[in-house]
């Protein structure tokens, strides 16, 4: 569906509900697919989308509550009856109960957990005790392994058994007798196998990840690979769920938006934006505006002590700006591109040197020919000597913004901090006032005042 179609369904829904018109509304969204029905609900109102959720039928309910942001999950379950919740809590695979468990108040958790089935509450609670950004919270249990000890015939039928529960039957893990992972074998190459034939002799060498391992890390690890799904073991290698690629793209999507978040200086929305409320949206921004702001004022220190400079030569205040906004945006992509590397573990921080080195060369050669085009129109404008201060101040300036903005992500991950935060925001407020002090330093020295 065209975003212009998803509106216009969203508009008529909306008019619909208005004049309290159920079945139309009902109707609206009857023969749209899954992630349509998504996008309706998150361009509606909290009133409206609550009052479109009930009008679905139990089934397709919960299908469409499996896609939802959780934040939007908890917003739903708190304008349900507790029958409702009940009924589509217990029709969620376990890994999405989890994520949905961690967005609810202690005393609403504790209810739905304790009315699950006790071999679902006990496969819950099982993800539950993982800490909460490892793989083993986004896993699932609901898998189909093989023995090794199987033939292909065997196997066939006990994937035909579990097609209706299971995650995915794409991707089968072997074991021996003890649950521990010695192998795995695709679906295809199980049909492909004569009856008889053992699926020890089939199998080949799996991909894991321990369940304790990073969230994020694994869910990389997967889409690198290419993988349907990736198996999860525990400390002992016995096997306990896998992450399939679907899931996997997920956390990635959601860690990317956090991090490009963050890059532009903003705390990450856990919801759509069109659902996001103006207030929220304001106190994502405004700390890290009030703390630019302060940093600028570093700026205002720099051009008080450079005054006089400034009044012997007004022709250079008109160049600060240029000086400020070159260095920021060089330093700004070479922090963008080296938190990007270090997302896909290009680099690591034990890199920086080579790091440091390859911006200096970027950085310099990028100042030589802005600063010779700089100088070349500056002095035709003006004179060469003011055309040389301003191409010596390029060259400069992006040579040090380069080389900051290519060390800063690294830093900060070595003393385990975000590298997001330490990017765009705070290397603009660094390179303006180091920039200033340089253009000055060059105009003084230069221009002999």
């Amino acid at each position: 569906m065209e975003e212009a179609d998803v509106r216009a369904t969203t508009r008529l829904v909306e008019k619909a509900l208005e004049a309290d018109d159920l079945p139309a509304a009902h109707d609206a969204v009857a023969e749209l697919k899954v992630d349509q029905v998504v996008d309706v609900l998150e361009r509606l109102g909290r009133t409206d989308r609550a009052v479109l959720y009930r009008l679905l039928a139990k089934d397709r309910a919960i299908e469409v509550f499996e896609h939802l942001d959780p934040s939007m999950r908890s917003e739903l379950v708190r304008g349900l009856r507790d029958d409702q919740v009940a009924a589509i809590f217990a029709g969620l695979e376990p890994d999405d109960r989890v994520e949905l468990l961690d967005e609810l108040p202690a005393t609403v958790a504790s209810s739905l957990l304790h009315g699950l089935p006790p071999d679902e509450r006990e496969m819950t609670s099982t993800i539950l005790g993982y800490p909460q950004r490892a793989i083993g919270r986004r896993m699932s249990p609901a898998f189909v392994s093989l023995r090794q000890d199987m033939t292909a015939e065997e196997a066939m039928d006990a994937v035909r058994r579990r097609l209706d529960d299971a995650e995915t039957v794409y991707t089968l893990p072997v074991v021996d007798d003890g649950r521990v992972l010695v192998g795995v074998i695709g679906l295809r190459a199980l049909m492909r196998a004569s009856p008889g034939t053992v699926i020890a002799d089939i199998m080949n060498e799996p991909y894991w990840a321990r369940v304790t391992d990073d969230a994020e890390e694994s869910a990389r690890r997967c889409a690198e690979l290419e993988l349907l799904a990736l198996i999860v073991v525990d400390s002992e290698t016995r096997l306990v769920g896998i992450l399939t690629v679907d899931d996997a793209l997920r956390i990635l999507e959601v860690a990317d938006s956090e991090d490009q978040a963050r890059i532009g200086g903003t705390e990450p929305l856990r919801r759509p934006y069109l659902a996001t409320p103006v207030g929220q949206l304001v106190r994502s921004r405004v700390v890290w505006l009030l703390v630019l702001a302060l940093g600028a004022t570093l700026t205002v220190q720099v051009l008080e002590v450079f005054e006089s400079t400034l009044d012997q030569v007004v022709t250079l205040a008109l160049f600060v700006p240029l000086i400020i906004g070159t260095g920021g945006n060089t330093g700004n992509q070479a922090a963008t591109t080296v938190t990007r590397a270090l997302a896909l573990d290009d680099v690591t921080p034990h890199d920086i040197g080579r790091v440091i080195a390859r911006e200096f060369r970027v950085g310099l050669s990028l100042g030589v020919l802005l600063g010779t085009v700089a100088f070349v129109l500056t002095s035709l404008v003006y004179d060469s000597s003011v055309g040389a201060v301003i191409g010596l101040t390029l060259v400069s300036t992006c040579t040090l913004a380069a080389t900051v903005g290519g060390a800063m992500p690294l830093v900060a991950k070595s003393i385990r901090a975000d590298p997001a935060v330490f990017s765009n925001p705070f290397i603009t407020t660094f390179v303006d006032a180091t920039g200033l002090v340089i253009y000055f330093l060059i105009a003084k020295t230069v221009l002999g005042i």
